[in-house]
């Protein structure tokens, strides 16, 4: 990560653009190993990070403007990291999700697409290529 400028203190140089790094972001995962690694990786980079077992625990247990990104993996016990977008967007939420997964299934970006999310990332998580994505959600 480079240094922030003089000029933007508060704010994160990524990929030519500056991002707010009280930025939070929520991550979204049953495994908890994986939960705990993202959380790290995203506050690594300046970010406030807070995890969640499932998406019923963040609905349940988060304010929805108390977040300015969300990483959820689609296979999870109970609510999938589908189901969780549909009703985020039930709520009128328009907070940029990611969803990542190890699954292969065939057609499984398209159905993650047309849920309005921003991107599929598959595991392994290629950290840079996160970040990007973060970054990118919070900037357009």
């Amino acid at each position: 990560m480079r240094t922030p400028s003089p000029q933007i203190p508060r704010l994160i140089q990524r990929k030519g653009a500056c991002v707010p790094n009280e930025a939070r972001i929520a991550i979204i995962d049953d495994d908890e190993a994986m939960r705990v690694a993202l959380v790290g990786l995203v506050r690594s980079y300046g970010y406030e990070a807070r995890g969640f077992a499932g998406g019923e625990d963040f609905l349940a247990a988060a304010a929805l403007q108390d977040f300015d990104c969300i990483v959820t993996d689609i296979q999870m016990p109970g609510m999938s990291g589908i189901e969780l977008k549909q009703a985020l967007e039930a709520r009128k939420s328009c907070v940029p999700v990611i969803m990542i997964t190890a699954r292969t299934d065939e057609g499984i970006e398209t159905r993650v697409l047309a849920t309005g999310a921003r991107c599929l990332l598959r595991k392994p998580i290629v950290p840079g290529a996160l970040l990007d994505h973060i970054a990118g959600a919070l900037t357009d």
